[in-house]
């Protein structure tokens, strides 16, 4: 914004100068249009004759005898004010320089280099116009939408001549990194063909309505509903059978697995939850919302990210502090995951009892005890069947190495899945055991993280920081 300063001291001749400053402005001003006249203001600073406040203040004090004030240029031409006030004048100019036809010039501009960052994928995706975005959402009709993220709304529709069903992100236009972000999220999500993530079906551009992402629809829900939502009555939600939960579990690890190992480029999700994780009519898992996602340069090789952006509860202890990303920060946040599916509880619950609230903190002390402590951690409305104990004990195994906090200890998610799938012991879970002492007790040799007491609630309530029972997903920035 351009700020131009004008200073005029007034005393007895105010009414002249109020004058020319007013015939000055105009003949500036002629060449210019309605919109940009309104944007002028003025600025009075004040001594005397303004009120008996100020006719009766001391003279010796600055801070007694002012007063500010803020007027338009209509406003300030219909003061009446007398000979004898002194004031001084600062006209502010709030254009921001930019005139209609530059702006959409600038506009323009923006959106050809769009054009041109994502043309060598954007053949393999259908290109929809605004007004099919339009027509598919019904206006973007509130009874269309499926989920709002930070910067984001996700809305149901149909395209096409077989009227195909299709979510479709629509990105704030008024936010300044929703192009950079439209461009990563096109580019990693057009790339990944698998089974167990949606596909990107294609986009929409339009200089003027913003930036769409066009998803296949999917009609399961998501599991955040099937785990924590509530059914029409408000009496909960049905209770998801642990057949399915095991299925998500192993569907979501071979999604993660593929794009740390499967994909030319590694690419870290930074958002997993049960929100992300969306259920086919065969509750069949599949992983959404890349818009947070990016690449790296090969699996366990971290990098530094300046900004950290997540949700409360699933950041691993690295990147929550130092903003250290890598394929670990993924494998953490399935980690959080598994726990949801075998306690039913959420991340971080203020509603809990002190010392329950954080979930993985909670679960710590139970998880060293795998098998054994299936009567502590599983849903009490599951039902323990001797059938799944085996299939509740390996993934108790793989939540507790998955949220391990010392990253150099967390394996990757090829031996997640081994452990899952009751494989071969992996090389780290082998390892893992020389860390029980003869009492049973775990030691989570994290030299940098070595918590006590105090330290962990101080994670705690900077992990709670802002969040309440009602805000499912916050998301934290911290630049």
């Amino acid at each position: 914004m351009i700020w131009e300063l004008g200073f005029s001291c007034l005393g007895s001749n105010r009414s002249t100068s109020r004058k020319n400053l007013t015939h000055e402005q105009t003949n500036e001003n002629d060449h210019k249009t309605t919109t940009l006249e309104h944007n002028k203001a003025w600025l009075l600073a004040e001594s005397g004759g303004c009120g008996p406040e100020l006719n009766n203040a001391d003279p010796q004090s600055v801070h007694s005898s002012f007063r500010f004030s803020f007027y338009s240029q209509v406003e300030l031409e219909s003061l009446n004010l007398s000979s004898s006030t002194a004031a001084t004048v600062l006209m502010v100019n709030l254009d921001n320089g930019v005139t209609e036809s530059r702006a959409k010039e600038l506009k323009l501009r923006r959106v050809e280099s769009l054009e041109k960052t994502i043309s060598p994928v954007a053949h393999s995706l259908i290109r929809f116009s605004f007004a099919e975005i339009v027509s598919a959402t019904r206006n973007f009709s509130k009874g269309r939408v499926l989920g709002r993220g930070a910067l984001s709304c996700v809305f149901r529709g149909r395209v096409g001549f077989l009227r195909t069903a299709v979510a479709i992100k629509q990105l704030d236009k008024e936010d300044k990194e929703s192009a950079k972000a439209f461009c990563r999220e096109l580019m990693i999500a057009s790339s990944l063909h698998s089974s167990n993530v949606v596909p990107l079906v294609g986009f929409c551009i339009d200089s003027e309505e913003g930036l769409f992402l066009v998803y296949k629809y999917v009609s399961g829900g998501s599991l955040e509903r099937h785990l924590h939502g509530r059914k029409k009555g408000g009496k909960g939600s049905s209770t998801l059978p642990w057949s399915v939960r095991y299925k998500v579990a192993i569907g979501i690890a071979e999604a993660i697995a593929y794009l740390h190992n499967g994909t030319e480029r590694c690419v870290v999700h930074r958002d997993i939850k049960p929100s992300n994780i969306l259920l086919s009519s065969k509750k069949t898992p599949k992983l959404c919302d890349f818009g947070l996602a990016t690449w790296t340069s090969a699996p366990s090789v971290p990098f530094l990210c300046k900004t950290v952006k997540g949700t409360f509860g699933y950041l691993a202890p690295e990147y929550f502090q130092h903003g250290k990303v890598s394929d670990k920060t993924d494998v953490y946040a399935f980690g959080v995951v598994l726990l949801e599916l075998i306690t039913g509880r959420k991340p971080i619950e203020m509603k809990r009892s002190p010392g329950e609230e954080n979930l993985v903190l909670w679960a710590k002390p139970y998880l060293q005890k795998g098998k054994g402590a299936i009567e502590e951690l599983l849903d009490p409305q599951l039902k323990c069947n001797l059938r799944y104990s085996n299939q509740i004990g390996r993934m108790i195994d793989a939540a507790a190495v998955c949220v391990t906090s010392e990253e150099s200890r967390r394996p990757g998610i090829r031996e997640i899945i081994a452990i899952l799938k009751g494989e071969e012991e992996p090389v780290f879970s082998k390892r893992r055991k020389s860390s029980f002492l003869g009492n049973g007790c775990v030691m989570d040799c994290y030299s940098q993280l070595q918590q006590s007491n105090s330290e962990i609630k101080s994670h705690l309530a900077l992990a709670m920081l802002g969040v309440s029972e009602f805000e499912d997903d916050d998301y934290l920035y911290v630049c």
